[in-house]
């Protein structure tokens, strides 16, 4: 490591043009520039440099090794630089794991990155959990409970939720007047292979509560599946996408006791790692953040 400073050192001399200048860029004293200099030659056997009062010239070995010594010097530069740009200015690949129903607010939310032109950005959209580190992936948005991990979860805001169902399914079962009613009807689930069996706990805006247990009739690990069996009338199931949204505006869906509320789902940006962020990461949480804070109520899409 010592020799790649002495390089360093002869390179700023020639550029330089003299051992003080040299020494004013390198924060040196003359007489520390001369040293370095003196145990390059010395080790590499051979002058570099010819010294008089006036001026430095070149050796004819100086002259061929002053160009790997100004690459080696250029090459740390640019690598200095590289990672600058890393640390202040959004570049390289940012990788966002996140449910399927979180594909439109993504592209809203972090549109303001289109303004960096070395930013490239990858969903990885699926309602399966993600291994972050597998994946190499930058922040995963996880709506509901988080499990214990050594990842960093920062809480971006909620997702309000909506009990739907298809006309056509309402018609034919009836509809629920109360909570109870419903585990006397199909419900859509998103557990699949795990128990058919679901405790409901709602709430009302009296501040009153009620625990129903309901049953699956179907189940999907996607919210794309569950969003078309319920507007083909498997059963009831619960708004979470950006497709319920607009099938209840549409009319394909209706609300089911909307006097009562699921729980809200809170929303969670997590990253792999503690400390600082490179700056693609740093914005596009703020990005979230943001678009969290500016929606109205809790709801997410």
């Amino acid at each position: 490591m010592d020799q790649l400073k002495r390089m360093a050192v002869f390179a700023e001399v020639v550029a330089a043009g003299s051992l003080t200048a040299a020494a004013r860029r390198l924060g040196m004293t003359p007489s520390a520039v001369s040293q370095h200099l003196r145990q390059l030659e010395g080790a590499l056997g051979l002058a570099l440099l010819h010294r008089s009062t006036r001026k430095l010239t070149l050796t004819e070995a100086g002259a061929r090794y002053i160009e790997g010594c100004t690459a080696m010097v250029a090459a740390a530069r640019a690598a200095e630089q590289a990672l600058e740009r890393h640390r202040d200015e959004p570049e390289g690949e940012l990788r966002i794991a996140a449910p399927i129903g979180f594909g439109g607010l993504l592209a809203r939310a972090l549109a303001p990155l289109r303004r960096h032109p070395r930013l490239t950005l990858q969903l990885l959209l699926d309602d399966a959990l993600v291994d972050l580190i597998d994946a190499r992936v930058d922040i995963a948005l996880r709506a509901g409970s988080l499990p214990d991990s050594s990842l960093v979860a920062r809480r971006l805001g909620s997702m309000g939720t909506q009990m739907c169902a298809a006309p056509a399914y309402l018609a034919e079962r009836g509809w629920p007047g109360t909570p109870q009613n419903l585990a006397q009807h199909d419900w859509l689930g998103a557990r699949p292979f795990g128990t058919a069996t679901q405790s409901l706990v709602l709430h009302n805006d009296a501040g009153e509560t009620a625990t129903v247990q309901v049953n699956s009739r179907a189940q999907a690990s996607q919210v794309t599946a569950l969003h078309a069996l319920c507007v083909e009338g498997w059963g009831i199931g619960v708004v979470v996408s950006e497709d319920d949204r607009r099938a209840l505006a549409d009319g394909r869906l209706v609300p089911v006791l909307p006097g009562w509320q699921l729980p809200d789902l809170p929303v969670y940006a997590v990253t792999p790692r503690r400390g600082e962020q490179p700056a693609k990461v740093r914005h596009a949480l703020a990005l979230l953040a943001a678009h969290f804070d500016l929606l109205p109520g809790p709801a997410a899409g």
